[in-house]
């Protein structure tokens, strides 16, 4: 069985986008990446799972969550030993984590709660729900975008992480996060 690859340093600064779906993450990370020229690391999850739901027409099982930490961190680790000062990821294990425990009654495969935890990361920026839903074919649960919301955020405060709220429009949140970057940077 694959393992998870070790997270690395790569000497970057790591930003993480993380919330419930359809807040922002993806046009967040993006725009980030751009403005500081910086690595931008993709949601693996997305990709995958749109694969298996157009080849199966099936959605995310408790036996994807392995494989998707593999690629997540496959991704992440290219993106740090990009030489760039800033990697911006659109999300990281500790976000497949809270996914998994809230859709498979708690339960995490072990290597994956292993490498959320020991992850490291300078900054997370937690998206608010103020963003209007967009469904797609991966994305459910709109009813429950506070409870999940709150998931994320018990995650980040359980673990001990730094994180900035983000709320309001594109630009609002670029500047709100602008603003706690340049303090990082200077």
């Amino acid at each position: 069985m694959e393992k998870i690859p070790q997270q690395h340093s790569g000497n970057c600064i790591k930003i993480v986008l993380f919330g419930p779906e359809s807040t922002g993450k993806t046009t967040l990370s993006k725009a980030l990446a751009k403005q500081y020229e910086a690595a931008w690391v993709p949601e693996f999850a997305r990709e995958y799972l749109q694969q298996k739901w157009d080849q199966e027409q099936k959605i995310c099982e408790p036996k994807d969550i392995l494989p998707i930490a593999i690629g997540q961190m496959k991704l992440e680790n290219a993106a740090a030993n990009s030489r760039k000062k800033l990697v911006f990821c659109d999300t990281d294990l500790l976000e497949t984590k809270v996914y998994s425990e809230a859709y498979y009654d708690g339960w995490c495969d072990e290597q994956v709660v292993a490498a959320a935890l020991e992850n490291e990361y300078d900054l997370y920026v937690l998206t608010y729900i103020d963003t209007p839903w967009q469904a797609d074919d991966l994305r459910d649960r709109p009813e429950q975008r506070e409870e999940m919301f709150a998931l994320f955020e018990n995650a980040l405060i359980k673990n001990n992480r730094p994180y900035i709220l983000v709320k309001g429009s594109i630009e609002e949140r670029i500047k709100r996060i602008t603003n706690h970057l340049n303090s990082i940077l200077n």
